[in-house]
């Protein structure tokens, strides 16, 4: 680590280089920004950092304009990065646009809340947020939004952890908001100090009215009497409050068309212990606030936030212009989503509250641990984010295309097998007792399988209803029979004879499990979860059959083709879920 004359020359450095950028003066925030992003370990020394960087700052001001481009070329252009303009070419071809770059090294940041299971719209977020660092050759954040504990847990922490592992992105750092909660609070006592946020203490239901008739909140008139107004600072900030009696709030425009702007709370008081840090903190950013406070701190260069936050993006930019503290570009995508298939974490805990489903990874969800659990491959997920690109148009996409993808990606080691549904017994009357070989995939090498026949077979009962006394058909990869007699209401048979083993290109073919070689099997289909914004209790089928035995020597989590069903996921011996066709 750098000694304290090497920090002290850097910090002398920035705030050179800013005032000479900002006619003659700069600021403690601004420096404080710049340099806790070159080095972010000095986080740990806080205190001493800016009462350092106060000293520095004072001198700075002091010089004139002239004085300070004079030293800033003379003295302290070599050796010392502090634009990191190292502009990275190469950039590889994307279905993403190319960012404006700002000289300085791109820096991307995915901010999940340890709130719930990611879905894939997270999945989008952090692809697109990775993509872009790993074009520029830059770095890609992992930060958790974690400043409310009324809603966070430990597990949700190591999830997104897992899930973020199993979609293949790998952030360069990772972070808590949480890490960084006693510099908010600096933050946000010097907001309140210089008269750009207040401590209001109405009701929740007087604040409410007063925002959307816009009128100010009484608890506003102590901005203008300062002792006041510090009294109350001292008080929120000492723990002399309780929660819901004082909120700070950033002093807007109530005025405002834009209602974010109408004095929107900055920080809270939650008397709940978080999940990392206990009963230390009770005091708490919004997210409103952290996120651009520590957006710029961070180092990030482009903040990409969907466009839910759009109107959101005018307290962000304004938060930083009071701190002084240095803006990223905020660039705006739209959300993903699907009809009938929600995704909102509150509409995901309400349906396990009300038993409705099994956990977080049911299979009819689009959280991350469902689609894996599912059998989605997370190349599919990548490839379907990216084939979106960066658009702010609301549109829902078919989730028949993400389908697409993922079926071309598992098909080429997705063993073929047969399932029959609901089955109906075929006896073949002089049939045979033989052995034959089947090649577990059309194309490529998956090896065989050897199964054995014998007079009695099982095919589905669809098939069954579609044949007729005296038809010719094939069973699939064995041999054409003529059907003798269909009774399908009492003895549930059907009976026929050998025909023989030509292969006729217009001869209908069924597939078939013999009595040989057969287990029971079931199979989970997940259908869409809501119909009309209503939940749909036909949501998930079990369906029951009979498949190859074959199928009990599989490991589970192999992909298999029951052919003319579909694709599924073998989950455990005798079951499987389906994936999609």
């Amino acid at each position: 680590m750098e000694s304290n004359e090497e920090i002290r020359r850097l910090v002398n450095a920035i705030a050179l280089k800013n005032a000479s950028e900002h006619s003659g003066s700069t600021n403690v925030n601004t420096v404080l920004s710049r340099i806790l992003s070159l080095k972010p370990e000095l986080k740990n020394e806080l205190k001493t950092l800016i009462e350092e960087i106060r000293i520095i700052v004072d001198s700075v001001n002091k010089l004139d304009l002239e004085q300070q481009k004079k030293y800033i070329n003379e003295i302290y252009s070599v050796n010392i990065n502090i634009d990191s303009k190292s502009r990275h070419e190469n950039i590889d071809s994307h279905t993403l646009p190319e960012l404006q770059l700002t000289g300085t090294e791109v820096v991307t940041r995915f901010p999940p809340e340890p709130n719930g299971y990611p879905h894939i719209g997270h999945a989008k977020a952090v692809v697109i947020d990775e993509e872009y660092a790993r074009m520029y050759n830059g770095k890609l954040i992992l930060r958790f939004d974690d400043t409310n504990p009324m809603n966070e847990k430990l597990e949700y922490y190591e999830v997104i952890k897992s899930d973020l592992e199993w979609l293949g992105v790998k952030p360069d750092i990772i972070k808590n908001t949480s890490d960084d909660i006693l510099m908010l609070h600096e933050y946000g006592k010097n907001l309140t100090r210089n008269g750009d946020a207040y401590i209001c203490t109405c009701g929740i239901d007087n604040i409410h009215k007063f925002r959307m008739e816009q009128i100010e909140c009484p608890c506003r008139r102590n901005i203008d009497n300062s002792e006041s107004n510090l009294e109350r600072l001292d008080k929120i900030f000492g723990g002399a409050y309780h929660q819901n009696e004082a909120i700070i709030r950033f002093k807007g425009n109530m005025q405002d068309k834009n209602t974010v702007m109408r004095d929107p709370t900055l920080f809270r008081i939650i008397e709940v212990p978080h999940p990392l840090l206990g009963d230390k903190i009770q005091l708490w950013p919004t997210y409103d606030f952290a996120a651009p406070v520590e957006d710029s701190l961070d180092g990030v260069s482009h903040a990409l936030r969907t466009k839910e936050y759009e109107l959101r993006n005018f307290l962000y930019q304004s938060i930083l212009d009071k701190l002084h503290l240095r803006k990223p570009i905020v660039v705006e995508f739209s959300r993903l989503e699907f009809d009938n298939m929600p995704v909102s974490k509150r509409k995901i805990k309400q349906l396990l509250e009300d038993g409705l489903i099994s956990g977080w990874d049911d299979p009819r969800l689009l959280t991350l641990s469902a689609m894996r659990r599912r059998g989605f491959d997370p190349k599919a997920i990548r490839k379907f984010v990216l084939s979106l690109g960066l658009t702010l148009a609301e549109t829902k996409p078919p989730f028949k295309a993400l389908e697409s993808m993922n079926r071309k990606i598992i098909d080429p080691h997705a063993i073929r097998l047969f399932f029959v549904k609901d089955p109906i017994k075929l006896i073949v009357d002089d049939g045979k007792n033989i052995k034959v070989t089947l090649s577990n995939h059309p194309t490529n090498d998956l090896g065989k399988r050897e199964v054995e026949v014998s007079t009695v077979f099982y095919i589905s009962r669809d098939d069954a209803m579609l044949l007729a006394e005296e038809e010719e058909v094939r069973l699939m990869e064995l041999y054409n029979i003529k059907i003798k007699n269909i009774d399908l209401e009492n003895k549930r048979v059907i009976t026929a004879s050998y025909f023989n083993n030509d292969i006729v290109r217009e001869m209908k073919k069924i597939q078939w499990v013999s009595d040989k070689s057969v287990t029971k099997y079931s199979i989970l289909v997940p259908k869409d979860l809501y119909l009309n914004d209503k939940f749909n209790p036909n949501s998930l089928e079990i369906v029951e059959g009979y498949a190859e035995s074959s199928v009990l020597q599989l490991k589970s989590r192999i992909p298999i083709q029951f052919i003319r069903f579909g694709f599924c996921i073998s989950e455990e011996k005798k079951s499987a879920i389906f994936i999609h066709r």
